[in-house]
C-alpha cells in the first residue's frame, strides 16, 4: 500500500477496526456480548458493502461520457447490488433467522467485491487496487471468522 496516498491509506485501514474490535470481543469478551457484537459486526459489514458500491457509482458518473454510455452499464447495476444484499442481510435476522447465513453473505460479498474493483481499476486512481486488495480481504475475513465463532 506505499503507493495509496496517506489520508485514504489511514482512513482505509481505520474503517477495518470496528470489524476487528467485534472479532477481538467475540473472542476475549464476555460470552453475554455474544449476539449484540455479532449483529453489530453484521450491521457494519453491511455499511462498508454499501459504502462500496457507492464508490463503484461514483466511479461510474465521473467516467468520461462515451466510456459511461458505452461500456459501463454493468457497474450502474453492480453498484446498486451490495445496498440490496446489505438490506436483506441486515432483515434476516430481524425476523428470527440465523445471523450465521446474513454474515456470511457480507463477508463473501465483500471479498467477491474486488473482481468488480479490478473490473474497473482503469477508471479508479491508479492505486485503487492496492487499497482495495488488503481491505476488501481484512473486513470479508473478519465477517466470515465472525460468521463462525
Amino acid at each position: 500500500m506505499r503507493d495509496v496516498p496517506p489520508t485514504p491509506r489511514l482512513l482505509g485501514l481505520a474503517g477495518t477496526l470496528p470489524q476487528l474490535a467485534c472479532v477481538a470481543l467475540l473472542f476475549l469478551g464476555e460470552p453475554e456480548w455474544r449476539d449484540i457484537t455479532r449483529m453489530g459486526a453484521l450491521i457494519y459489514a453491511a455499511l462498508i458493502f454499501t459504502f462500496l458500491g457507492g464508490t463503484w457509482w461514483g466511479i461510474a458518473a465521473s467516467a468520461p461520457a462515451a466510456e459511461r454510455r458505452q461500456a459501463l452499464g454493468w457497474l450502474w447495476l453492480a453498484s446498486i447490488l451490495p445496498s440490496l444484499l446489505a438490506f436483506a442481510a441486515v432483515l434476516w435476522p430481524l425476523h428470527g433467522m440465523a445471523i450465521e447465513p446474513a454474515l456470511v453473505s457480507l463477508g463473501g460479498g465483500l471479498i467477491f467485491a474486488l473482481l468488480v474493483d479490478a473490473k474497473l481499476a482503469a477508471l479508479a486512481p491508479p492505486w485503487w487496487m492496492q487499497l482495495r486488495v488488503p481491505l476488501s480481504l481484512i473486513l470479508g475475513f473478519a465477517t466470515l471468522l465472525i460468521a463462525w465463532y
